[in-house]
């Protein structure tokens, strides 16, 4: 994606969303999406990068490059994999204080939210919460 602010890269998430007519397509462009990850050497899958209150294993490194976070993620199941994946798209390489304060107005207007399980869904919050808790550390 050559796109650089976060508000940037979420319009032309939305936009790539938009091209797919159901709910089994997107979800299909998700897992694709998890394949394209690069996956966490196992030294760096401790339990201190596990996030907290999702219902799959779901790591997430964070690094101070600058002012700028770097954002690395990996899941042990496809679909949590697939959801970091757009998160780490969107956040990857910002300002730490603009991770911080962003707002996800794409996970509402994909209708992310609306198609998971609640259990799911709690771990996409969780997932935001963690990568926005880096984000605030490395700012301060």
């Amino acid at each position: 994606m050559t796109v650089n602010t976060i508000s940037e890269r979420q319009k032309a998430l939305v936009e790539e969303f938009d091209f797919f007519d159901n709910w089994m397509d997107k979800y299909n462009y998700i897992i694709e999406l998890a394949r394209t990850l690069p996956l966490l050497p196992e030294e760096e899958k401790s339990e201190d990068q596990l996030v907290q209150g999702c219902q799959s294993k779901v790591w997430l490194k964070a690094e101070k490059k600058g002012n700028h976070v770097l954002f690395k993620a990996d899941a042990d199941a496809i679909i949590a994999k697939g959801i970091v994946a757009l998160l780490v798209e969107v956040f990857n390489d910002q300002p730490a204080a603009e991770v911080a304060k962003a707002d996800l107005e794409f996970l509402k207007e994909i209708g992310l939210q609306d198609h998971l399980s609640p259990t799911r869904a709690n771990g996409l919050m969780s997932m935001v919460k963690q990568m926005k808790y880096y984000a605030l550390a490395y700012a301060g």
